[in-house]
């Protein structure tokens, strides 16, 4: 429900615009990402009304619009950035991070920087293009310590985010192979040409290490938007391990798009807890 109500949004946004709305399909990992998925999740967005004009069921000019069909993308991109020495290989395990302290909304616990100084920036010792030489190790970017990182959101206005005190050196690229979300979407947000990216608030701070890896990268820099969260009756957010409001069971109850649409409007949390340090 609460992705359904975000991709409402960027509709609403698009269309006020002129604009075009696009739908990227986040299908990096194999081992959560199945084709039926993706369907369904064509299938709801279109019950609610919602119409996009660029995707990966109706193409477009930047496709393909599957991460999982990028890959070439973000090689290139973690190339760069391991030229530039801006990234490192880092070796912790879940279970060595599993004790750090996570705040609320947020995508990535602060890395304490274990590994910042401890292990050797070199280039793969074999072809980028396979790959290979990354399967095993974690690659985190060091983010510039003390740096302030300013934006403005299109909802929460004035945003102000400090590299190394709000959030640490974050991964890139996993030890599987698979590129970590922060470097996926500053990539295609670039190479697709994005002008405003709409998304939940819980995304705020993601969105001061994607401005880091734009500038690194010398990408164009989108406008941003976040939405508020819909939140349950005790006042939390949404999440799909709630299965009962899944958009496909609460169609299966006989609810009607238009009453869901209003009920998500009514129903976001206040934006003053995802507000970063004022200005």
């Amino acid at each position: 429900m609460g992705h359904g109500a975000t991709f409402w949004t960027a509709y609403q946004r698009a269309a006020a615009a002129g604009g075009d709305l696009v739908l990227r399909m986040d299908d990096l990992d194999p081992q959560r990402s199945k084709a039926e998925f993706a369907a369904a999740a064509i299938e709801d967005m279109e019950w609610l009304g919602l119409r996009w004009q660029e995707g990966p069921d109706i193409g477009g000019p930047l496709g393909p619009y599957s991460q999982s069909e990028r890959q070439g993308l973000y090689r290139a991109a973690l190339h760069n950035l391991i030229e530039q020495g801006i990234v490192y290989p880092c070796r912790c395990t879940r279970k060595d991070l599993a004790q750090l302290a996570q705040a609320p909304h947020d995508d990535e616990p602060r890395y304490p920087g274990t590994c910042r100084d401890s292990m050797a920036q070199t280039l793969p010792n074999q072809p980028i293009e396979t790959g290979v030489s990354w399967i095993g190790v974690n690659w985190r970017f060091r983010v510039p310590d003390g740096e302030r990182i300013e934006f403005e959101d299109g909802y929460f206005g004035a945003q102000s985010f400090v590299a190394g005190e709000d959030f640490g050196d974050f991964l890139v690229w996993r030890k599987d192979g698979v590129p970590a979300y922060q470097l996926a979407v500053a990539v295609d947000d670039a190479a697709m040409q994005i002008t405003e990216v709409v998304r939940g608030a819980d995304l705020l701070k993601s969105t001061a290490r994607q401005i880091l890896l734009c500038r690194a990268l010398n990408l164009a820099e989108p406008a941003w938007h976040h939405c508020r969260l819909v939140v349950d009756e005790r006042g939390e957010r949404l999440a799909k391990r709630n299965d009962s409001l899944s958009l496909r069971k609460l169609r299966a109850s006989g609810a009607r798009p238009e009453e869901l649409l209003s009920a998500a409007g009514e129903n976001r949390e206040e934006p003053n807890s995802h507000r970063g340090p004022d200005l």
